[in-house]
């Protein structure tokens, strides 16, 4: 959970307003960018896959971007 935000930080934080990471009972985990649900463990039914994440946030918001260099 931690790494799949770090990597949205580390990748794309000159273009992300507000990331929100859910968690709770039942293995809630939801990703909410700049107010948009990115992923939904309860609606996808599974934990995320390694760079699956980071991979949706690029393919709806951030194709052609270049990605943060620090």
């Amino acid at each position: 959970a931690v790494s799949a935000v770090s990597a949205l930080i580390s990748n794309y934080q000159h273009i992300i307003e507000s990331l929100t990471l859910t968690t709770g009972s039942k293995g809630i985990f939801d990703v909410t960018v700049d107010g948009e649900m990115l992923y939904s463990k309860q609606a996808t039914g599974r934990h995320a896959n390694d760079g699956e994440i980071l991979e949706l946030f690029t393919e709806k918001h951030a194709e052609g971007v270049t990605r943060y260099e620090s």
